[in-house]
């Protein structure tokens, strides 16, 4: 199973770059993380956010990999512990299926967007600026895996 990071932005700061790099070379193969950048939309005085919003879902929606299963990153979502996210992963590579996972700009996801998603998943109550969600999404999908092979890595 691969699972690929479908996110809002081009230009990161070289700390998220090195945070999500940190965590992603930490999966194995069987359920590797794949980040595909989508580049944001415009923002004007007049066209406004809606607009923007717009184009970033209909180009996360077109970047999903065919046959993949989509979960929208909404703070709408369900959140999940350490262990239901590790029996979340346990489900999913059992699926086999590849995993894309919709992370939204500043505006968030469009509604279409959303509803493409098979679920919506919650990371926290908290608003996170979107380029943190790179590293947490990786950290915590490491995490989860660690649990699943009883690593040393989660401690709790």
């Amino acid at each position: 199973m691969k699972i690929y990071l479908l996110a809002v932005g081009t230009r990161m700061p070289e700390w998220i770059k090195a945070g999500y790099a940190e965590y992603a070379q930490r999966l194995p193969r069987e359920c590797a993380l794949n980040l595909i950048e989508i580049p944001a939309g415009k923002r004007a005085l007049r066209a406004g956010a809606a607009r923007a919003l717009r184009e970033e879902g209909e180009r996360l929606t077109a970047a999903i990999p065919p046959g993949s299963r989509p979960i929208a990153l909404d703070e709408r979502g369900q959140q999940w512990s350490t262990a239901e996210l590790a029996e979340q992963l346990t489900g999913w590579l059992r699926d086999g299926r590849d995993l894309s996972l919709l992370v939204g700009g500043p505006d968030g996801l469009d509604a279409p967007c959303r509803a493409r998603a098979d679920r919506l998943w919650s990371l926290s109550r908290l608003t996170l600026p979107h380029p943190l969600v790179r590293v947490v999404v990786a950290e915590q999908l490491y995490r989860a895996w660690s649990v699943l092979q009883h690593h040393p890595y989660h401690r709790a």
